[in-house]
């Protein structure tokens, strides 16, 4: 049976969209590493390789659907996604939990360790980069472009500024952004 690694980004921001891949080696490859490990440059170099090497799936969600199913909604629906769109495979997912989905293992930190994962954590990464890239140049003032809609001070600052825009997960609560009882 053929082994499918499978990670996401974009999980945790405040702004953008969440990018879920699935890959399947066609042939080895090599320097992969965790995405969060490797330079933009070499993540970039990396995808190309990935896409020429592998079979793959990636599932997209954006910032309203986010809101409307949750995070924990989305990766289930990815997570389905995925595997009806790459077959019969042995599944696993980088983190601690399946979100219900059956047919798939889980390893904490697989994407530092499984080639395979690796790859779909970069996939699933630069995916998101190029579109939040893409995305400032619509948002300007958010500053998307460095910090791709995590919550930094200059992001948060931002929202101050100008509030959220429409991509930002209103679902998301901020206690920065909360008011103060005092």
């Amino acid at each position: 049976m053929v082994f499918c690694g499978i990670d996401e980004a974009g999980r945790g921001p405040l702004a953008g969209p969440l990018y879920i891949a699935g890959v399947i080696f066609r042939q080895p490859i090599d320097g992969l590493a965790d995405s969060k490990k490797l330079t933009e440059k070499k993540r970039e170099a990396l995808f190309e390789t990935i896409v020429a090497n592998t079979t793959h799936h990636i599932a997209r969600f954006d910032a309203a659907q986010i809101d409307e199913i949750g995070i924990s909604g989305c990766l289930a629906q990815g997570l389905r996604e995925i595997m009806a769109a790459l077959g019969e495979a042995d599944y696993l997912y980088d983190g601690n939990s399946t979100f219900g989905v059956r047919g798939l293992r889980t390893l904490i930190k697989a994407d530092a360790t499984i080639p395979e994962v690796s790859a779909a954590s970069i996939l699933a990464k630069v995916s998101r980069d190029r579109e939040m890239i893409e995305l400032s140049s619509l948002y300007p003032e958010y500053g998307f472009e460095g910090h791709k809609g995590y919550g930094s001070a200059a992001h948060i600052e931002a929202i101050r500024r100008y509030g959220q825009c429409e991509i930002h997960r209103k679902s998301f609560k901020l206690k920065a952004l909360q008011p103060s009882l005092f």
